[in-house]
């Protein structure tokens, strides 16, 4: 790994301090402790080797929202995210190649017909996603003829299952699997409709920063230092992002 240049450590630690945007709303990347308050994750593991290199400390700008994280950029309110990339938010946001793949799959209610994913998509399926979560993005972009119903949030999107008002839940495996015991009944889809990038972002315009952010990403994955974070989280449904080509 080359040193830091003068140029990328500005882009990165220009206040003294890495300031590290993190989404809690996805737990697979960090979630804190009810008691201690200390954060856990691949996000923070990663997060904190930069800041090692850096020889400065993390500050954790938290959200519990990824629509919101990502407006934030624009006010330059944090110098990296841990986020899933997606064309809609590289106008604002350059991104990293990924460092982890999080698949995507659908939960539907008991009695559902429908048993794979590759069955959603037709006409008169209604399907539930939080507005501008990474595979609502892609949604919006892939469904031809099942209706998207985007919702404020995660919880507002499941009421809506619960409800009977959507057939289907869009969603990562991970989360999907701890709503089965929520919703007596329902079930995953076989397969996946996508495996959500996760990547390192920066604001738009800090590419020296960026340039050791990808350098950092790809050394993670070839040393392991990934595939052990993903392993003490005990998610299923996760793994280490291919090598960039």
């Amino acid at each position: 790994m080359p040193d830091i240049t003068p140029a990328a450590r500005h882009d990165l630690a220009s206040a003294g301090r890495l300031r590290v945007g993190i989404n809690y709303g996805n737990f697979i990347l960090a979630r804190r402790d009810p008691v201690t308050g200390e954060s856990h994750g691949v996000a923070i593991d990663l997060a904190g080797e930069l800041a090692r290199r850096l020889g400065v400390p993390v500050e954790i700008v938290a959200y519990d929202s990824v629509a919101v994280m990502v407006d934030a950029a624009r006010a330059g309110a944090w110098d990296i995210a841990f986020l899933g990339s997606d064309p809609e938010r590289e106008q604002v946001i350059s991104f990293t190649a990924a460092y982890l793949e999080i698949e995507a799959s659908y939960l539907v209610p008991s009695g559902s017909p429908l048993r794979a994913v590759g069955e959603v998509d037709r006409a008169g399926v209604r399907v539930a996603a939080p507005a501008k979560a990474n595979y609502e993005l892609y949604l919006r972009r892939s469904l031809k003829a099942a209706q998207l119903v985007s919702t404020p949030g995660a919880d507002a999107a499941f009421e809506l299952l619960i409800g009977g008002k959507v057939d289907a839940l869009a969603g990562l495996k991970q989360a999907l699997i701890g709503l089965t015991e929520k919703l007596p009944g329902s079930r995953m889809l076989e397969g996946r409709f996508m495996a959500v990038q996760q990547s390192i972002g920066v604001p738009k315009g800090r590419d020296a920063g960026l340039g050791y952010l990808r350098g950092l990403v790809e050394e993670a994955k070839a040393s392991g230092l990934v595939a052990r974070a993903i392993d003490k989280t005990g998610a299923r449904g996760v793994s280490v992002a291919p090598r960039a080509g």
